[in-house]
């Protein structure tokens, strides 16, 4: 069997070194989901392909001989760096985990689009230094209010009346502006994650 190809643009959700020779990277793209690639950790060999780093926009040129399940990157073109989640740690570490939430829970082909749609705009609001913490609990209600599950209805029903009252202000207003402190958006946060776990499929990791 020929090897199957792909083009497609797509955006890094984590990078990480395989062996001594490669380097493994997975990508969020719009009409097919995850993709797993692996990229030759070698100048020599990969010198007509840019270093591409996490939450890179890119069009990749990809090559599959096991039916997709591993990609090897053929041609990469950088659409789009985001250097501004660098300066900030909080930033950047809330993107990384809600990537991690994202490249675990693949979904269904019909919520590629609103996913795709949602991780560029919660990156778009971490790099331009909107609350994180903010920014992540309402991009992981998002997510799991598009999969369908009734987080409306269950789990907010559920919180003490002063968590329901905050969580109502921090979900129904823009990130913008947002003074909630910062102890209690992170214990409603953390509720929304004990919730997810245990009455959902999303997978969330400690």
């Amino acid at each position: 069997m020929g090897a199957q190809l792909l083009s497609t643009p797509a955006t890094v959700l984590h990078r990480s070194i395989s062996g001594d020779h490669w380097v493994r990277l997975q990508f969020l793209a719009v009409d097919h989901g995850r993709l797993d690639c692996l990229i030759r950790n070698s100048k020599r060999s990969s010198s007509n392909l840019p270093m591409l780093d996490l939450f890179d926009d890119v069009q990749l040129a990809l090559e599959s001989r096991n039916e997709g399940r591993t990609w090897f990157i053929k041609e990469a073109a950088v659409l789009r760096r985001r250097p501004g989640l660098g300066r900030s740690y909080e930033g950047l570490r809330h993107a990384c985990r809600f990537a991690t939430i994202i490249r675990d829970n693949p979904g269904p082909a019909e919520s590629r689009l609103p996913v795709y749609e949602l991780l560029h705009r919660s990156l778009d609001a971490w790099e331009t230094g909107l609350r994180p913490d903010v920014v992540y609990l309402k991009s992981l209600y998002l997510l799991a209010r598009d999969e369908g599950y009734p987080v409306a209805q269950e789990w907010r029903t559920r919180l003490s009346p002063s968590a329901r009252s905050l969580a109502l202000s921090l979900l129904g207003a823009p990130v913008e502006g947002q003074t909630s402190d910062a102890e209690a958006v992170a214990e409603l946060t953390q509720n929304l994650e004990e919730y997810l776990r245990h009455h959902t499929e999303i997978r969330i990791g400690a």
